[in-house]
Parts: C-alpha cells; structure tokens; sequence
C-alpha cells in the first residue's frame, strides 16, 4: 500500500490528510474557534453533582465539562480532567479523570501501572528491548505511572523512543503536580499536524508532502464526504445525521439479481466505518440495510464486526424486531460539516 499524508491548509486552517493507495482514510482540520480539543489537560473545579445523569459538572476556563464519576469527589475539589470529544451544541464538554499522556512513539497513563508494548508488535526479541528501553526511561518514575508503547516505536531508533518517554514522562509529572488554582488548561489537544505525525506514523507514510490537496485530489474528496450519498457499485447508502442519531440507509439501485441486497449489505458495511470516521460522525447509528432473508443477517454479522474491528470504542448492539441494525460509535471529533461552515 502506498501511504501519503499531506500536510495543508483549508479555509486558512491547518488540515492533514492521509491518503492510502489513491483513498482518503483519514481526515483532520483545527477547528475555527478555541473551544477546547479533545485529548486537551484542563485543571478544573468539581461543581454540582447530577445524581439522574450519574455525573457531576466541572468548571473549565471556557464552560463546564461533564464527569461520568462522582465518587470520592467533594464540591470545589480540584482535578485534573481530560477532554474526551467536542460538545454538542448548549452542552458540557465530556471529561475524564483518566489522563493519557500520549505522543508518537509513547503513552503515559497516570493510576494506570505497568510498561506495555503495543500487540501489534509481534517479534519476541524486539519486543524484549522495547521492554527493556521503556523500564530504563522510566526508571525512578513514580510507581503510579504506566506506560504503553506504541507500535510505531517499532520503526523507530532507540534514542528517539527513549527521548519520546522521558519528554510524556515529564510532562506527566509535571501535570499531576499541578493541582494549586483556578481552572486552566495546561495541556493543548492535538491540532491537525501534530495528529499526523502522531497518529498517522504506523505503517510509516511513502511520501509526507507539505500542501498536495489539490494534486491529489483532496478537496474532491471531502465535497464528497458533504452529500449524503455514498456509491456503493450499482447500489447506494445515504447518511443522513438527525438530532437524536445518525440513520443510514442502504440501497441496491439498479442491481436486480438475486444476491444484490447481500452484496450491497456487505459493500456498505465495509465502508461505514471510513465514513463515519471521515465525516466525524458518533452516537446512536441505526443502519437500514437493503431488505434480505434472515439467513443471511449471519453473513452480514461477521462483515461488519470485522469491518468496525479497528475503530475505537464501538458498540455493536444488533438487529432490532424492525430489521434495523443498531450501534454506537463514540464522537471523538468535530462533525466535517460544522467544521467547514
């Protein structure tokens, strides 16, 4: 496969793009405003709780966050939160107390113990110097820090993973110890460049090219990613976004033989995911797949959770009594569409 990532602009915003054998894959552009990124490090102030919601209110610099844990937390107790996903419009950001430190090679988790090499990582001779480097970089560290290396570090020289962990390690002290004041950010979210160079560096890219939208056809691919439409062959799925979920509906076109809702069911379940990741599309996602015998609901099963297999924090909930499919998918970023109005 040949991976390029492009690093460019768009409506005078940072934006990256990585493009694999000719095909967009994934997609990220600075949002207009300041509002808080996610993966941003806030100190902030424990506010009210919400005992229905199961939760309690934060204040940040720029409007509260919301906290899914109220055990052991006082009112006007400062924490240390992490934001999670943008906030829907008129409500709180979602926040974490579970801090991950995390830069390109290396992850540092606060209260999560243990050095880790990424699975995906397979040889035994190299995993046991990885090992070995990470224990010396974090040797001294206090006992609650825990590391994960990441699969890129195994491309990567020794002294630069080792430099990545003292650098994550360090500004996890760094963090942790400051607790004293008002709210305040004290740890930028990843922009678009940095998330490329992130995120983006296993397998290592071809080719990194500063600008190339245009040359390869970028912008083509994200006025695409604006229509509902989505060509599947003969067939279509159209994905709509409502307030309350996101519907996508599968269609066999022109195609009448006998197999056409099966193969079109499967077309359109291996290009969700993409989809929803590009278009920065999360929460309730209930699918209208083209109309085809039970038997073949199997077929499909296995498709699509080899297809959702890799994306983060997806919960496949099934087939309703209405012959819908359900899931949810988490919002880890802005919708493409608010982010370019």
């Amino acid at each position: 496969m040949t991976r390029l990532v492009l690093l460019d602009t768009l409506q005078d915003r940072p934006a990256a793009a990585l493009i694999v054998d000719g095909r967009l894959e994934d997609l990220a552009i600075d949002p207009i405003t300041d509002a808080p990124i996610p993966g941003a490090i806030y100190r902030a102030v424990a506010d009210r709780p919400m005992k229905g919601q199961g939760g309690l209110f934060v204040k940040l610099p720029q409007g509260s966050g919301f906290l899914r844990q109220t055990a052991g937390i006082a009112p006007a107790q400062r924490l240390l939160v992490q934001i999670t996903g943008p906030a829907e419009a008129g409500k709180a950001y979602p926040v974490t107390l579970r801090l991950l430190f995390k830069s390109r090679y290396a992850i540092v988790t606060p209260n999560a113990p243990g050095l880790n090499v990424s699975r995906r990582i397979r040889d035994e001779e190299l995993r046991a110097e990885l090992e070995a480097l990470a224990a010396a970089a974090m040797q001294g560290a206090d006992e609650t820090l825990g590391l994960i290396l990441r699969s890129a570090a195994a491309e990567a020289e020794p002294d630069e993973v080792s430099q990545d962990i003292t650098a994550m390690r360090e500004l996890a002290e760094a963090v942790l110890a400051d607790l004293t004041g008002p709210p305040e950010l004290l740890v930028e979210g990843a922009g678009a460049h940095e998330t490329a160079w992130r995120d983006w560096a296993d397998p290592a890219p071809d080719d990194v090219y500063e600008g190339g939208f245009a040359d390869h056809g970028v912008l083509e691919m994200i006025d695409d990613l604006l229509a509902p439409r989505v060509a599947l062959g003969e067939g279509h799925m159209m994905i709509e976004p409502t307030r309350a979920l996101i519907a996508v509906d599968v269609n066999t076109g022109n195609d009448t033989s006998p197999a056409a809702a099966l193969k079109v069911n499967i077309a359109a379940a291996r290009e969700l995911p993409r989809q929803l990741r590009l278009r920065g599309l999360g929460g309730q996602i209930v699918v209208d797949y083209a109309p085809m015998p039970k038997k073949d609901r199997a077929i499909l099963d296995q498709v699509i959770r080899a297809a959702f297999k890799a994306e983060t924090e997806v919960n496949i909930a099934g087939w309703t009594t209405l012959g819908l499919h359900e899931m949810t998918r988490k919002r880890d970023r802005l919708p493409l569409r608010e982010l370019l109005a």
